[in-house]
């Protein structure tokens, strides 16, 4: 019998000094704030490099392109496309422009821009 209370003794002995054990633990501010935040950026740049591997083999899936669509595509040289932007901006009259004032924020735009067209309108 003796030796049965003697066990339960060193046993409860031995939570008490694991419980101790566990509240010093707790009030240790690197435990505390320190390693959740140590897991934070190592769990975080885990995580990213998925989410970033995600991303790029989506990009890869986009790129390929129909083979009938990308025929059509690059039918046309890029040289010819900006020889026909080219003569379209030739074109165009760009000298004859007229400079409008927007309005200021304490003033009413509508009447600014009635005013505006008027007096375009009796320019012309």
């Amino acid at each position: 019998m003796l030796s049965e209370t003697g066990d339960s003794v060193q046993s409860s002995v031995l939570i008490v000094r694991m419980w101790k054990l566990i509240n010093k633990l707790q009030k240790n501010r690197t435990l505390r704030y320190g390693v959740p935040m140590l897991l934070l950026v190592v769990g975080g740049s885990f995580g990213l490099r998925e989410f970033a591997q995600i991303r790029y083999d989506a990009q890869k899936i986009k790129k390929k392109m129909d083979p009938a669509l990308e025929a059509r595509v690059n039918s046309r040289a890029h040289t010819n496309i900006l020889q026909e932007e080219y003569e379209k901006l030739q074109q165009v009259d760009l000298y004859s422009w007229t400079n409008v004032r927007g309005p200021r924020p304490w003033e009413n735009s509508r009447l600014n821009q009635e005013e505006q067209r008027t007096t375009i309108t009796k320019k012309i």
